[in-house]
């Protein structure tokens, strides 16, 4: 009985993975790492120096130390603002991504929209039902159609 369970178990759990919404997932995690990874390092490497010729400061060695003597504890701000400037930097970026691609569809569906369908269906003058569009006789009422 304990095999069927497994059995049932590892189906289910291939199924909830091979699921198109899970590996889309899991693409974007990766994909979300790899761009922190270079957002991380354009704060780091390029804006926080060229921040420091206007201000003279380094973020990351920002600190207060609380207390005295070597135990004591520091309390890091700079990375905390680095962070900040890396949340907020990916956030950005990542809002201007969508906001092209919601563009970018928008301009593709309007397209499609515009297309005219052609009409089908016309309406019998005289009965007022639906009846072919090429229709010369109404199968309703039986009345001759005018073109």
């Amino acid at each position: 009985m304990a095999k069927d369970k497994t059995k049932g178990l590892a189906a289910e759990f291939k199924k909830f993975i091979m699921r198109g919404n899970v590996m889309d997932m899991a693409v974007g995690v990766i994909v979300g790492g790899a761009f922190t990874a270079i957002v991380t390092s354009l704060n780091q490497d390029i804006l926080t120096p060229i921040l420091g010729i206007f201000g003279g400061i380094d973020f990351t060695h920002l600190s207060v130390t609380l207390g005295s003597g070597e135990t004591a504890p520091v309390l890091a701000y700079g990375n905390f603002i680095t962070a900040v400037l890396n949340f907020l930097i990916t956030a950005f970026v990542i809002f201007m991504l969508v906001k092209g691609i919601n563009v970018l569809n928008d301009r593709l569906t309007k397209k499609e929209e515009e297309k005219p369908v052609a009409p089908t269906t016309k309406t019998c003058p005289y009965c007022k039902t639906s009846i072919a569009i090429d229709a010369t006789r109404c199968p309703n009422c039986t009345s001759m159609l005018e073109e």
